[in-house]
This record gives C-alpha cells, structure tokens and sequence, in this order.
C-alpha cells in the first residue's frame, strides 16, 4: 500500500461553506449547499450522458481523485453529470395510483415497478401493498438493500411490516427527523417502553448515543392472524453527523458507522433497509461505498461510476449530488490510504510490539511510520482567516496554532468593538457528545478575561490545566486564577474556595461570579503536575486519575464543554483529549483507533498530538489501563 500521502480534505477548500451566524455561534459539523427545498431538488444535467468512465485499480486512486478534485472538483462534475438519471429505466404506476400519492414524502421520486418491494395486501386492498422503497443490489448479492423514504406518520404501520415481512434485521437511518425546520422523517419508534404500529409491536431494549450515531435495539413482535406472537430483534444504525443536501465534514465517521453496520448485521438476516429522507442521495452515497469497498477488496478496483448507473436502474436519482458523488470517492481514498487501523484491547499488546518492533520487516508499519501518516496531513491554512486577522493575531500565543474558522469558539460581540468574538480556543469532539471539550491556549495577561468570558457563555465546569506557569524559564501560561481570596479581569471575578493536592494534580474550587448581575457559578479547575514541556509523563497511571475525576465532575455539573489547555493548546492538550476518548470507547466497546482518533483531531485543530512520543504515550496509557482493571473489567 502507498505510504505518499496527498491531503485527502484538499477537496474541501472551494466548497461553499454554511455561513456561521451569531445564532448558531458554529456551524454544523458537515459542509452544506445553501438549497431551501420542499420537494427534492434534481440538480440539472448536462447533455455530455454518452461518455463512460472505466473502473479505478486501487493503486491509481489517490492520483484520479487528486486531478478529480482539481479546478473546483471540475471533472467530479463533469462524471456526474454522464450519470443516466431521470425515470428512463422503468415505470412508476403503481406510485402514481390515486390511493398511493400520499403514500410519497416527495411526489418527484418513486420506486420503479419493478424493483419495488411489494408488501402482502390487508384485507383485499389492493393498493395495501405499495411502499416507496426499492430492492437495491450490493457489490455481491441481490437485493442486498432496500432504500426507502423516512416513513411519514400514515406509513410507519406500512414501514414496519415490510421490516418483518422481508425478515430484515437492521436499520441505517441516514437523516434527523427535522432539519433546517424541515420534516425529513417520521419518528416510527417509541423513546422509552413499546408502541404498536399497524400489527407490529415495538419495544425499546437499549440504546447508545455516540459522537456520529446512535444505536438502537428494539424487539418487534407480530399479532398473527392465528393469534400467535412470533418476536425477533431488529438494530437501528442511525447516522447523525450528515448534513441533508451535503457531506459529512470527513469520511472517518461513516467508514466507523458502515464497519459497525457490517457487523451488527446478522448472516441469515433479509435485506438491510436504508433510509434518509427521499431515500436516494444519502441512501445511495452509503449503499455505495459499502459495494465499493467490498468490490477493492475482491478485485484491487473500484468501478464508483459502473455502480451507481447500475443501481439507477432499480431506483432513480441515487446519489443526488455532485458532492455526494466526490464524497463517496473520498472516503474510499480513506479507506485505501488507511485501511481499518481498530484494535480489540485483547490485541493492544501484540500490536505495541509490533509498532515497537525496529528488526521487523519493511512493511511493518512501526510507531514513527504510523505517526508520519499524521504529520502528512496538511494544514488548512485558508480556514484559519478570523485567527490571522491583524486585530487578532496578538491574542496568539503561538503563530502555527490557531483556530480553524469552521469550529473555533465564538464569544458574544461587545457592542460597538469589532473582533471581540474571537478567542484562540477550538470545539472538539468527544466520545459520545459533539463540542464535548474546547482546546485552547494559556492564557496571556491580555487575553484574561476573555478566557473567562468563554468559561461563562459556554458554561463550562471544568478546565483541565497541563501545563506550569513557566517551564525551562519562560512564561507559559498567565495565573488566570488567585492564589487566595479573589481577583477580578472586567466583568468577571474569580474566588479561590479550595485548594487540594491529589497524587498527580491539584484540585482547585474556583467561584466564577458575573458583575452586571452577580451570578455566580462553580468551576473545578485541575492542574496536572509532572507532564513536561518536552517529553511525557513519566507513568500512565496519573492521567486515568485525573481523566476518571473530570469525568465525575462532568456528570455531577451537566456535561457541558470542558475548558483543556496546555501552553499553546495543541500537544499536550491533544494528548489529554485523545486519551479521554480513548479509553471512553476501550470501557464501552473493548476497541479502540489510537491513529484515527489522532487523526480527527488533527482535522479539528492544527498539531494535535504533536510528537511521536505524545502518540506513542496514548498506546501506553491504553495499555496501563487494561493492566490496571483487567482483575475486573472483562475485557474480550
């Protein structure tokens, strides 16, 4: 496999961006086309429909999607375009009946007759058997899909019986329910308990949230005619990092997501049903990826074009958009370039030998190999623009690191002073909770109170500290808190409470009180000892301490961001946010993906983990943690 690596996000610069609005204070996480729609916007085609494009080996991908890419994604268009499109493969009469037109959530996209999935007729109804979903195929095997619209309110009843009549074990839901004040889908479950549709009972047996998805089990169970009560398990996958009309901001997400559909999803089981809100753009983007990484496993190819004009034939428009279509290429360029980097903790060890291993063959890919895949990545310069404004540049403590414009932390503008919204702080996203921490700087004596401005709007509880105010000499953090009684920076005033040594940090009880209406809020503030600027620390065992007592304190005061800082807000910080997600999923799933979880973090703000120490510390700590509970975590 090619260790060159070209940005794969080079694609993402001339994109048009979601405006970000002092509302929203950040953008959603994806890239959106600015397209109001109440019916599905077909995009308009080009007359050029005869050209055809012939299958990709894996090995030429990264350079056909480099010149892909190029002149504005010109030739993505361009091969889009040629796509056959539009109702020209078959007839749609049974969507058209009278009975059935409600049955549609968008009048302009129907399944064709005759890869339409019929459902058994109620009560000698003949139009009881219409539903908009389709059979679709995947790279091997027939029908190994249904794309469907989100069910609307009158056809949830219809939606789950075709769920059991087909026998299908899994749900992919590709769409929130609302989006941009928009209905896009139904919600056909029950939050909590059981509810029946039609004759379909659902009960809600677990469910996990997490950063990109939530995972839903439910039990449905069937009244027979003959009285009986036949009951299987059903999973619902349900994606919610993808924009409607857009792409996700990054393929890593949906590469993880599909990975967790393939295993959730039984052998004997019938089709899975895919659904977004028509049931194509998104629907279609998923479905294939999925046949296309099945397809550079089997033939060392990739045939993007050859398979969405074959599955068009059984259900029109999949994949709606030229960005949809460069997307899928993207994350199959990922895939190639990274393959599937998760480890089983029951592995961990084997693993680190091998990344440890300077005898081992040339195509073991060892630690500084693994970490230069992350050094490759290229920084993108031009969505830093706010941070490098003249008027801002000075509340910078380190020129290279500055906030990427699509997530920094946006502070309320003071009436009448231009750039007061901006502080060197990022969004970064946790585990299960977007914008779960802000990685920022130190502070600098001038940039004080905004630092506890962010703290207040943002309502933060906890801010982890990892660095000392001066370290070999030189300042690098300002005291942003008092030593005893209190200190105030313009309208905010802080007050020392409580003052404790732990083992590896101290714990420090601020009071944060606004002036204008003396509201006060409490802040616990950990200071991690023992991490120096230059090197790690010297065991593993004190960051799972302080990672466990953030956590703790996280749950008591509501879970909103956690403040982490080091001098610059890059190294150590990334290190510290790393390792929470980390060893998050290691206690939830038994997995983690050490080089992806860098690697998101990467794209979220720039030098994150910055030294291959820094990354190697991250595979240590996982393993001290393993070591430590092992007597009583059942790890598999």
């Amino acid at each position: 496999m090619r260790k060159n690596t070209f940005s794969s996000f080079r694609w993402l610069k001339n994109q048009r961006k979601a405006v970000v609005t002092t509302v929203d204070k950040k953008i959603p996480n994806g890239l959106l086309e600015e397209q109001e729609q109440q019916t599905v916007v077909l995009l308009p085609r080009s007359p050029s429909t005869s050209k055809t494009y012939i299958p990709i080996p894996v090995d030429c991908l990264e350079e056909e999607t480099r010149i892909r890419s190029a002149d504005d994604c010109k030739l993505f268009r361009e091969e889009f375009n040629s796509l056959p499109g539009g109702y020209t493969q078959g007839t749609c009469e049974e969507a058209n009946r009278e009975d059935n037109k409600d049955k549609n959530r968008y009048p302009n996209i129907l399944p064709y007759d005759h890869s339409r999935v019929v459902l058994t007729p109620l009560d000698g109804n003949p139009c009881s058997d219409y539903i908009n979903a389709s059979y679709i195929d995947g790279y091997t095997g027939q029908s190994k899909f249904i794309a469907a619209q989100g069910p609307k309110e009158e056809t949830v009843a219809d939606f789950w019986r075709m769920i059991w009549e087909q026998k299908s074990a899994t749900i992919v839901m590709l769409t929130n329910l609302k989006e941009r004040k928009e209905d896009k889908c139904y919600q056909y479950w029950p939050d909590q308990g059981c509810w029946t549709y039609g004759n379909v009972r659902v009960a809600v047996e677990d469910f996990t949230v997490l950063v990109d998805y939530t995972i839903r089990k439910f039990c449905i169970q069937y009244q027979a005619t003959d009285g009986s009560k036949p009951s299987r398990l059903v999973t619902q996958l349900h994606f919610t990092s993808w924009p409607d009309f857009g792409v996700p901001f990054s393929p890593i997400g949906m590469l993880k997501f599909l990975k967790k559909v393939k295993n959730v999803n039984p052998s004997f089981a019938g089709p899975i049903v895919v659904h977004c809100s028509a049931g194509v753009g998104r629907t279609g983007t998923f479905i294939v990826i999925d046949g296309m990484i099945d397809m550079m496993h089997q033939e060392q190819k990739t045939d993007v074009f050859g398979f969405v004009s074959k599955i068009r034939d059984q259900r029109s428009q999949l994949v709606q958009t030229d960005m949809q279509y460069s997307f899928i290429y993207q994350a199959l360029l990922e895939y190639f370039l990274y393959g599937d980097t998760e480890l089983d903790v029951s592995s961990l060890e084997g693993h680190l030998q091998k990344l440890h291993n300077t005898n081992a063959p040339f195509d073991r890919v060892g630690l500084e190999e693994e970490f230069k895949k992350l050094t490759n990545m290229r920084i993108m310069k031009e969505n830093m623009r706010t941070g490098n404004l003249p008027a801002n540049m000075k509340k910078n403590r380190v020129l290279q690191i500055i906030p990427y414009d699509f997530n920094r932390v946006i502070l309320s503008m003071r009436r009448g002073q231009e750039f007061t919204d901006y502080i060197n702080a990022s969004f970064i996203d946790g585990y299960r909770q977007k914008d779960y921490f802000i990685a920022t700087q130190g502070p600098l004596s001038h940039t004080v109170e905004d630092f506890w401005r962010m703290a207040w709007e943002w309502k933060c509880h906890s801010i982890v500290m990892l660095t000392e105010l001066q370290e070999r000499e030189q300042d690098k953090c300002f005291q942003y808190w008092p030593s005893e009684g209190s200190v105030t920076y313009g309208n905010y005033t802080v007050e020392i409470k409580g003052d404790t040594m732990c083992d590896t940090f101290s714990l420090r009880d601020l009071v944060l009180t606004f002036g204008p209406d003396k509201q006060t809020r409490l802040v616990r503030h950990f200071h991690f000892h023992g991490w120096p600027e230059i090197g790690i620390p010297a065991e593993g065992r004190g960051m799972i301490d302080i990672i466990a007592s953030v956590q703790r304190q996280q749950q008591q005061s509501g879970n909103h961001p956690i403040i982490v800082h080091c001098s610059a807000g890059a190294g150590r910080t990334g290190t510290f946010i790393a390792l929470s997600n980390i060893l998050e999923r290691v206690k939830a799933e038994g997995l983690l993906d050490v080089f992806q979880t860098v690697k998101s973090l990467r794209m979220q703000r720039p030098h994150m983990v910055q030294t291959v120490e820094q990354y190697d510390f991250c595979y240590r700590v996982v393993q001290d943690f393993v070591d430590i509970f092992s007597d009583y975590a059942n790890f598999k």
